[in-house]
């Protein structure tokens, strides 16, 4: 009987330290996978409906197989299945699967059947790596301005001591001077009084009148100038209700103008782009890059993580779904021409072919939108007749090009030549 006894408890033993092998290399499991390669994996697959730390369309990730085994009881079998069919697990009845459907609206999972059970480690070995420490700011060097070896307030107070300095000794020469004259007994010559140069400035006719010619000239100058100005916003730089940096979206991320003025491609205005542009991103977008949000704080003074909550509270973004409470953004125009100047977008990007910067200037290097070029009649007007039409492979332009070609002896036609300098062009 003992010996019955000990071979039960040896088996008992050998069974329950399989369990906790297994229960060990399960959970130590996700982090044989390679969290680099799964970064990738990740951001590749799964990062437009999932974030690590937030829930976004679906939940949160950070730790998903631990969370599964310990809280739910399930085990890397059942991921494997639910990452690559989980329509299928939910129709089978499994009983959390059917829970995690409902809970988040009965939005279906893509199904991710070419994905192996290796990047499906790496995969969770990439949810279960711990989060990148931040990288501290030195709060001393964001301030730190390298300065000369002396203060220049410090320079010009002495220069300032200096010359005091030196018209009070002239001062008290002066009256030693005078004291030696009067003890020696020498009189002081008193100069023959003069008359003022504003007397004899007024009693020169030729003068005064030379004088009053140039002041008038000067006069309609300048005046001429502030009123040529009127109208005139070039460098106009106002303050967005949300901050949108073009250096980061059409410089950095190499976003092309058009996607979000979709309307210049065939209308006469480029339009302000709706929100829902902007959420096509920035909904699976919710934070910039620790370096980027670095970047602007210290240099712009932006933070791109509060701009970004400002378009969620605008649309109506919770961070899972849309709740219908929105808000209007009240955007500020920069470029506006008068209403007596027809200006067509479409007729110069889609049919001349004209880029952007063209008008607009080096957009994707503005942190901070601003007016570029001045937009006036002489400024169109000069544009016109540089820049050629392009008629290749255009057969609307064919005839009229080899008409105006002969007209005018060039190969190549410019707008102004083709009917661009005409008033009733741009007024009518």
């Amino acid at each position: 009987m003992k010996y019955v006894i000990y071979r039960n408890l040896t088996s008992k033993i050998l069974n329950l330290g399989l369990i906790i092998l297994l229960t060990v290399s399960t959970s130590l499991s996700a982090q044989e996978g390679d969290p680099a390669k799964g970064k990738s994996l990740f951001n590749a697959n799964c990062a437009a409906c999932h974030k690590l730390n937030k829930p976004m369309t679906g939940p949160a990730l950070a730790n998903v197989e631990q969370r599964l085994i310990e809280e739910e009881g399930l085990d890397r079998e059942w991921i494997n299945q639910w990452i690559r069919n989980s329509s299928a697990l939910i129709k089978s009845g499994d009983a959390y699967a059917n829970k995690i459907y409902n809970e988040w609206n009965q939005v279906a999972m893509n199904a991710f059947p070419q994905l192996s059970d290796q990047d499906i480690t790496d995969i969770l070995a990439y949810t279960a790596a711990p989060p990148p420490a931040p990288v501290a700011v030195d709060a001393g060097t964001e301030s730190v301005v390298q300065e000369p070896g002396i203060s220049n307030d410090l320079i010009l107070g002495a220069l300032a001591v200096l010359f005091a300095l030196l018209a009070l000794a002239l001062i008290l020469v002066k009256r030693t001077l005078n004291r030696f004259a009067e003890a020696k007994g020498i009189d002081t010559v008193i100069e023959e009084k003069r008359t003022p140069i504003w007397q004899a400035f007024i009693q020169n006719q030729f003068l005064v009148l030379v004088t009053a010619i140039f002041f008038l000239l000067a006069s309609g100058y300048f005046v001429y100038g502030y009123f040529m100005q009127v109208g005139i916003d070039q460098g106009y730089e106002p303050v967005q209700p949300i901050h949108y940096s073009h250096r980061i979206h059409a410089g950095d991320n190499g976003i092309d103008c058009k996607y979000c003025h979709s309307s210049a491609r065939v209308s006469k205005h480029s339009g302000i782009p709706s929100l829902n542009i902007c959420m096509n991103c920035h909904k699976a977008i919710g934070e910039v890059a620790a370096e980027t949000q670095q970047e602007g704080i210290k240099e712009f003074g932006v933070d791109y993580n509060a701009e970004i909550q400002k378009l969620y509270e605008a649309v109506g973004w919770d961070g899972v779904a849309y709740t219908g409470e929105t808000q209007p953004v009240k955007w500020i125009r920069i470029h506006n021409l008068p209403d007596f100047a027809y200006f067509n977008h479409s007729q110069h990007v889609s049919v001349a072919g004209i880029e952007c910067q063209t008008c607009h200037g080096p957009v994707e290097e503005m942190e901070i939108m601003y007016q570029h070029s001045p937009l006036t009649m002489g400024w169109c007007i000069n544009c016109h007749r540089e820049t050629n039409v392009k008629v290749k492979d255009n057969g609307y332009y064919t005839k009229i090009h080899e008409q105006l070609s002969k007209k005018y002896g060039v190969e190549q036609l410019t707008a102004a030549q083709m009917g661009g300098l005409e008033c009733g062009k741009c007024h009518y």
